[in-house]
């Protein structure tokens, strides 16, 4: 009998599988990543975030983006952006590659992102908050859903304003990443800030932050009562992660962590899928601070993550991991 943590989900019209979910990460949740989190037990996976104005002008490189990946039955999009104008403008878009859930950014904390008005800076303005998701359902019948942070400091937490004016706007979920945009990255996520949050809102609620470990995703979803977990930075170089939570989430055996020989099998794939994707010159550059992920912990990986940082062609990868491949398997 399932556990009552491993549930399906409910966002707007959709009813998603599950309730483990990966968080959009600019630079990482690409196709090849989203690919093997889905393989591994995520539910739903989000795109890297992409901007409004430049789903507007038809950007090439912003549409590349949109990929579905091969095994994604259901994906959510995420954009950014500060204008309503905008949001509107850029939702017909969207409408061929059919996304589950479009998702609005309310919490990246990156300068270039911030000093348009969008992302984390959102968080100063909750009635825009309200104003750009109430401009994206006007325009959409995808579920619309926010990614927020607890606040712009910890002088100013407005997480449980922005998320009910998002959802008097016609948001069908929202996530929040239990840190303020003053932490970055740092600290550590305030999960009673998501307790708050569940307790107030009457759409589902998703946990973020600090979720390194299955116990990191079982604890949240029992200390807060959010309604899914949203995976982000412990899922890098770690897709495992997925089918661990699963795993534990189900009441099953605890499963185990993966032997150094899989971790970088499944590197090395990642890679050549990458390949497939982008290209080789992209995938030789792009790949590199992904592939020091998988390698973090095994014995005599320094020397291997040195060589992988240096290769400039798909060959000299392959080159290097089959040497490191048969010194571990043995």
């Amino acid at each position: 009998m399932p556990s009552v943590l491993l549930h399906s989900l409910s966002v707007g019209d959709r009813d998603l599988k599950g309730n483990i979910l990966c968080a959009p990460l600019a630079g990482f949740t690409d196709v090849p990543f989203r690919e093997l989190a889905i393989e591994a037990g995520a539910d739903l996976c989000f795109t890297e975030m992409v901007s409004c104005e430049a789903l507007i002008r038809e950007n090439p490189k912003t549409q590349a983006l949109l990929e579905r990946g091969r095994n994604e039955q259901d994906y959510g999009i995420q954009v950014f952006t500060s204008s309503p104008e905008s949001a509107a403008a850029a939702m017909k878009f969207l409408i061929p590659y059919a996304p589950a859930i479009i998702d609005l950014n309310c919490g990246c904390p990156v300068p270039k992102v911030i000093k348009t008005g969008a992302g984390a800076a959102l968080m100063k303005d909750p009635m825009m908050i309200g104003a750009i998701v109430k401009a994206m359902k006007k325009a959409t019948s995808f579920p619309v859903s926010v990614k927020l942070r607890t606040g712009w400091d910890h002088q100013n937490y407005t997480f449980l304003e922005a998320a009910l004016r998002a959802q008097d706007a016609g948001a069908s979920m929202v996530s929040l990443h239990g840190r303020t945009k003053s932490q970055g990255y740092g600290g550590k996520a305030n999960w009673e800030q998501i307790a708050r949050l569940k307790e107030v809102v009457d759409i589902p609620v998703v946990g973020n932050g600090d979720i390194f470990s299955a116990d990191d995703a079982r604890n949240m979803l029992l200390q807060t009562g959010c309604d899914a977990v949203m995976v982000a930075r412990g899922g890098l170089g770690n897709p495992f992660l997925f089918r661990e939570i699963r795993a534990l989430l189900s009441d099953r055996p605890p499963c185990p962590s993966p032997a150094p020989l899989e971790r970088i099998k499944t590197a090395l794939r990642h890679l050549e899928r990458c390949a497939e994707v982008k290209g080789e010159a992209r995938a030789v550059k792009e790949m590199k601070k992904q592939l020091c992920s998988y390698t973090k912990g095994i014995n005599g990986s320094a020397a291997f993550r040195n060589e992988l940082v240096h290769c400039e062609s798909l060959a000299e990868y392959r080159i290097h991991f089959s040497t490191f491949l048969s010194s571990i398997a043995g």
